[in-house]
């Protein structure tokens, strides 16, 4: 097997499973750059999930070959709505963030298992008919070389999801709104005095933040499980989070980090097919994502300086 092959295999495989990872990174950053830790990003994915699935299920035969696309602005509503929840509690009401995030993510697997025993009658929703599939990407996959390894065979949502991490970039380091977005996050009192709205600022961190999960949930359902049960989102918001930390809250540090531990993923499924990896066990290479995760946020991260104000109430006048 040449290197050429095994990159086909790598490459396409890669991107698919960093999709979810780029944008649900991308919410914690937008939510952490505006001063409120989002632990809830995994119950977040998980709603966006299943919103998406029953949506694409119900919907299908409105919609045709937009069905999944059309589910995806679905999960991004029903995942900013639930972050509502998580900016009530810990920007009106000053609740503790890490709990008001656990407590999501315990309250939308708790209501999506209810729901889907509710709707379909069983542990899990039926296989959807239409989701992403694989596309050769018009004129890109024609370049020599390049077009065959990052252009065919693969998924519009990695490309849409790289797109969107340079829009992020962008927003955030070069226009105003981006500014006091991480002026908020920095130093609120600061901001206040200079007329910025502190909760405004950070309601709609969060509820970008709740957006962007849903649509990476939907977009893991729809092109990676293609249905939805309890594991259909095993830790994938939790590997999200760790992107944010591994990226440096920057959302080009994040879609790296989101690659990195998609290409982790990712060798769970292709592994076997590889030259070098099919003699060791399955089971390493299940565990493989998680250890790879430890290690980045542990040995090579060096120091990572959160937003200065993230997980800290702001109330007005206090010193």
């Amino acid at each position: 097997m040449g290197l050429m092959e095994i990159l086909l295999i790598i490459i396409p495989s890669t991107l698919l499973w960093a999709a979810p990872l780029i944008f649900t990174g991308l919410g914690g950053n937008f939510s952490e750059s505006s001063g409120v830790v989002n632990i809830g990003l995994e119950g977040l994915m998980v709603i966006g999930a299943f919103t998406a699935i029953v949506f694409n299920l119900t919907f299908v035969d409105v919609f045709g070959s937009m069905t999944p696309w059309v589910a995806l602005l679905a999960a991004m509503v029903v995942g900013a709505l639930l972050s509502i929840l998580h900016a009530v509690a810990s920007i009106t009401f000053r609740a503790d963030q890490v709990v008001s995030g656990v407590a999501i993510n315990l309250l939308a697997i708790g209501a999506a298992l209810f729901l889907v025993k509710f709707i379909y009658g069983k542990g899990q929703t039926d296989i959807i008919q239409k989701g992403f599939s694989k596309v050769d990407i018009p004129f890109l996959s024609d370049i020599p070389f390049i077009g065959k390894l990052f252009f065919s065979n693969t998924y519009y949502t990695s490309f849409v999801a790289i797109a969107v991490a340079f829009l992020a970039w962008f927003v955030m380091f070069k226009t105003p709104f981006g500014l006091r977005l991480r002026a908020v996050g920095e130093h609120p009192m600061a901001a206040d005095t200079m007329g910025i709205n502190v909760t405004r600022m950070r309601y709609i961190g969060v509820l970008i933040s709740g957006a962007l999960a849903g649509i990476g949930g939907g977009v893991y359902a729809q092109s990676i499980s293609s249905d939805f049960g309890h594991a259909t989102i095993s830790g994938q918001g939790f590997m999200a989070l760790a992107a944010l930390i591994f990226g440096k809250w920057h959302p080009l540090g994040v879609m790296g980090a989101a690659l990195f531990f998609g290409f982790a993923q990712s060798l769970s499924i292709i592994g076997s097919s590889l030259p070098f990896l099919e003699n060791i066990p399955n089971v390493y290479l299940l565990i493989a994502p998680y250890v790879l995760t430890i290690l980045a946020l542990t040995g090579f991260i060096g120091r990572a300086d959160a937003p200065k104000a993230s997980g800290t109430p702001y109330i007005k006048g206090k010193r």
